[in-house]
């Protein structure tokens, strides 16, 4: 098999696999996602991520089924619907996460435009690179549920017809969300050229968040009595979701004739998502290829009269300014800071839903007090590991050159940044949420113990920090993504779980209450005291070197190392 592979791939023209090569390789920003400098071996983790959860998912579904009633048609809708919802999910995210890098950038426009490389061949082999990509997504997402799934629809006799539905639903429900995404990507990259770079940055947020609003909001209806009732059907109409969870019933044969409409949908937007993606790169690959060359790397600000609030000194709100407008304007520095916030949302997300579905108020739980510990940490530490990403190489020696105040004063504005820009949305978000709970006082408790606890992982990220946000040069290749990933969601889930529940006891204990924030006090306090004494003696740096290492050749001389002598 892998030697027909091989042998129908060299049969393409060798500029089309010379591209497809190095497009696979950019899919994904290396400043953002960096793992060594090694593109496949990120995608081999992030695979195995998606594997992991269908392996989670497969032994879920495995248990429900074993403790199901004797009709299990219910645990398999439910099931189906919340297996498509993860599919378009993920197909999204990763239109989100590779923005833009299908269409024509400066470096596409400056290198292969002075070659003998036709458009069409650039254009062709960015979309099959794009296109392994979200292959790859389906495969390992669907590697286990994809098996068992239709096992338990249509049984031996069925099967074949099940996988088939299964499998060609995954692959359209795909198409679909990554080819509404990159349809609007392509028309709107048809607008002049610093427009489209400002509103991008607002596009991608704002897709990001209407794809994990959708997944975490949107309603199970895991029978056909739910889904008949009056009112859910504007739910049915406007979720493509179960669209296409009417295709896959209606290819394995199972969909009830009421029911043929959603089914009828989801082939439309399957081929308007299809026609306008194709459409959208033809006209910007025709049009606007050109106009890239003169792109900027960030966007330039808007010409005219600009106010806007101090936050404490000059020099604190440059610093402070210069972080948020960096998350907003760089593509890079925002996905990466999305690929923390995708968890706190969701987190928020699935906390809204339960407040929303809760007929009264509910008293505080373990579970509303870890998300929120969670929520804070992610945040915090996550803007943390942004901050270390630099921006350009201008900003770097601008900084560098105009650097006229003691290093403990820029040292404490990235602190007043992480406060700002992580502490305190995450802070103000959870006491919106904890609105919904019972008794107040108690609320307001736990909101004084996330302050300071807020306060603690702030002065935790500053140690050894003793730069500017977005300046230092970076190294890339000292994280291994997917251990990093599963380590700190296990030590962070042991340390929420364990916090919590000593929080909980102590509510209703002033004296124990006032211990504990007493001690939390005084580490934080602690904390400040430490950073702001070696804050005076810091040096800022910012270039990120790496550490010498001396290799010796091991030559003697009569038994004594030439080394020592």
């Amino acid at each position: 098999m892998p030697e027909l592979v091989s042998r129908l791939a060299g049969r393409l023209p060798l500029q089309f696999r010379v591209l497809h090569r190095q497009f696979l390789l950019r899919v994904i920003d290396l400043e953002s996602l960096s793992i060594q400098a090694d593109i496949p071996r990120f995608l081999g983790q992030f695979a195995g991520i998606l594997i992991m959860f269908s392996v989670i998912q497969s032994v879920g579904f495995l248990m429900a089924l074993a403790a199901a009633p004797r009709n299990p048609i219910i645990l398999i809708w439910s099931t189906e619907q919340r297996l498509i919802s993860t599919m378009m999910l993920v197909a999204g995210l990763t239109a989100v996460a590779s923005w833009d890098n299908i269409f024509p950038d400066r470096r596409d426009a400056m290198i292969l435009g002075p070659l003998p490389v036709r458009p069409r061949t650039i254009l062709v082999a960015k979309a099959a690179a794009c296109a392994a990509i979200v292959g790859l997504g389906i495969l390992a997402l669907n590697s286990f549920t994809g098996l068992l799934v239709p096992s338990a629809l249509g049984g031996v006799a069925h099967l074949p017809r099940a996988l088939a539905a299964y499998w060609l639903t995954m692959i359209a429900a795909s198409v679909f969300s990554y080819g509404s995404l990159l349809t609007i990507q392509g028309f709107m990259a048809l607008l002049p050229r610093r427009l489209f770079l400002r509103l991008s940055a607002f596009l991608q947020i704002a897709a990001f968040g209407i794809l994990m609003s959708v997944y975490f909001l949107e309603p199970t209806l895991p029978t056909t009595a739910a889904l008949k009732a009056a009112n859910v059907q504007w739910v049915l109409a406007s979720n493509p979701s179960y669209w296409f969870f009417a295709l896959f019933n209606q290819l394995s044969g199972t969909l009830p004739p009421s029911f043929t409409w959603l089914a009828a949908r989801a082939w439309m937007g399957l081929a308007a998502a299809a026609l306008g993606a194709t459409a959208s790169l033809l006209l910007c690959y025709l049009r606007t290829m050109r106009k890239t060359v003169e792109e900027p790397d960030l966007v330039p600000a808007a010409r005219g009269f600009h106010w806007h609030l101090l936050f404490g000194s000059r020099l604190q709100t440059a610093i402070l300014l210069f972080g948020l407008r960096s998350l907003t304007r760089s593509r890079q520095h925002r996905l990466a800071f999305a690929f923390y916030l995708s968890v706190v949302l969701a987190i928020a997300l699935s906390w809204l839903h339960a407040n929303l579905s809760a007929a009264a108020p509910r008293p505080l739980g373990p579970d509303v007090l870890i998300a929120s510990f969670m929520m804070m940490t992610l945040a915090v530490f996550g803007l943390r590991n942004v901050f270390a990403l630099p921006i350009s190489r201008t900003c770097n020696w601008v900084w560098r050159t105009t650097q006229l105040s003691p290093s403990e004063k820029y040292i404490a504005a990235t602190r007043d940044s992480l406060f700002f820009l992580a502490a305190l949305p995450v802070w103000i978000v959870s006491a919106a949420l904890f609105l919904a709970f019972k008794p107040w006082s108690l609320v307001a408790a736990h909101l004084a113990i996330l302050a300071l606890f807020g306060w603690i992982f702030v002065e935790l990220s500053l140690i050894g920090f003793y730069k500017i946000p977005f300046t230092c040069s970076y190294l890339p290749g000292k994280v291994n993504l997917q251990l990093l990933f599963w380590s700190f969601v296990l030590v962070l889930s042991i340390f929420a779980l364990s916090t919590a529940q000593y929080e909980l006891r102590s509510l209703n204990h002033p004296v124990q209450y006032l211990l504990i924030a007493g001690a939390l006090s005084g580490v934080a306090l602690g904390l400040w005291r430490y950073n702001s004494r070696h804050a005076k003696s810091a040096v800022l740096y910012f270039e990120e070197l790496p550490p010498e290492i001396i290799t010796t050749l091991g030559l003697t001389r009569d038994g004594v190392s030439i080394a020592r002598l």
